[in-house]
């Protein structure tokens, strides 16, 4: 199958579809776990990803704030999202990215996690959730320089075993964004230091030791398919699948910058590749849609939904319907209320 472009109209402009192809929906309806929107006009990312629905065949979009730093002027977290979202029971709302995940990244860099830091990222953690955030996202425990600067905090450290537990105290999951690194290694390319350090630290034994801290916690790893290290491959996924029954995979292709393990060939245009559709099909109830597509959508080029659609498109039906929708419904304990009626 050739992945077709969309194209849509810079921030103010209304949806233009190319003429020379059509975007292909998706064949059953999904619920996207992971988008983003402009902050600085947000009323209109909500509309224009609302008009998209429908191209897409979305049923559901959860949009997040990124993974922000206590000093980056740019901050923001689920206010402004759900003020834009308020009423559109199409689209749902995680928190903490401009708050918790500051709050972490400060707390790594000082090693101040004691008492009074903890009841403050609780009572900010909890604050989210009275708001009408159905979950804590987007966080990061390894995030190269792109939108934010470069992150990097343990994902065994204490404030993310404490949202572990409020997180399974209150039913709701945490998106977390975590280059893969199995061990040290040099910052690969194409990514430069600086911005991004010469050298990175290992994180899965730290991300084992999160997902068995709280097995109640449900912990979406966000973007399966699109690896920056070139470690995060359908064998690692498979291995911490297996052990750690808590742990769920949203999956991103982007068709511009596809990365070093995508599940389709040819980067983000081709067939699923078989070990990518064999772990699909051997754990079938833990992977999740999850585009990181932006609203408005960017010109030019493709989209990341059409990658992921292209994908889910060719999946066997009753597969495809889990990772499109069932398994979101269930991680999310139904508070998406994403099927259609």
């Amino acid at each position: 199958m050739a992945l077709v472009l969309l194209g849509v109209a810079p921030l103010g402009g209304e949806n233009q579809r190319s003429s020379a192809a059509e975007p292909v929906p998706a064949l059953s309806p999904f619920v996207d776990v992971h988008a983003h929107l402009e902050p600085a006009d947000p009323a209109h990312s909500v509309q224009a990803a609302l008009r998209a629905m429908t191209v897409e065949n979305a049923a559901k979009i959860v949009f997040m704030p990124p993974p922000f730093t206590a000093d980056d002027p740019a901050r923001y977290d689920a206010e402004i999202i759900l003020a834009a979202a308020k009423g559109q029971d199409k689209l749902a709302v995680l928190g903490g990215g401009g708050t918790l995940n500051a709050m972490i990244q400060q707390s790594a860099r000082t090693g101040d996690a004691g008492p009074e830091i903890r009841r403050k990222f609780k009572e900010r953690a909890e604050e989210l959730l009275r708001l009408g955030a159905v979950g804590f996202g987007e966080l990061t425990a390894e995030h190269f320089q792109g939108v934010t600067p470069y992150q990097s905090a343990p994902p065994d450290h204490p404030l993310f075993l404490l949202l572990a537990d409020i997180a399974a105290e209150h039913g709701v999951p945490i998106d977390l964004h975590m280059e893969a690194l199995p061990q040290p290694i040099p910052l690969p390319a194409p990514m430069k230091s600086p911005p991004n350090p010469p050298q990175l630290r290992a994180n899965i034994a730290a991300f084992e030791r999160l997902l068995d801290h709280n097995p109640r916690a449900r912990i979406i790893w966000a973007h399966a398919g699109w690896d920056n290290t070139g470690y995060r491959t359908p064998g690692l996924c498979r291995r911490l699948l297996q052990a750690h029954p808590n742990l769920y995979m949203d999956v991103k292709i982007d068709p511009l910058k596809p990365g070093k393990n995508s599940p389709l060939a040819n980067g983000a245009g081709g067939a699923i590749k078989p070990e990518w559709l064999q772990l699909f099909q051997d754990f079938p109830d833990r992977f999740v849609v999850g585009t990181d597509q932006h609203y408005p959508e960017p010109l030019p080029g493709p989209q990341r939904w059409e990658a992921v659609v292209l994908l889910l498109n060719q999946l066997p039906d009753g597969l495809r319907q889990k990772m499109a929708m069932e398994n979101a419904e269930r991680i999310y304990a139904h508070k998406l209320d994403a099927t259609p009626h």
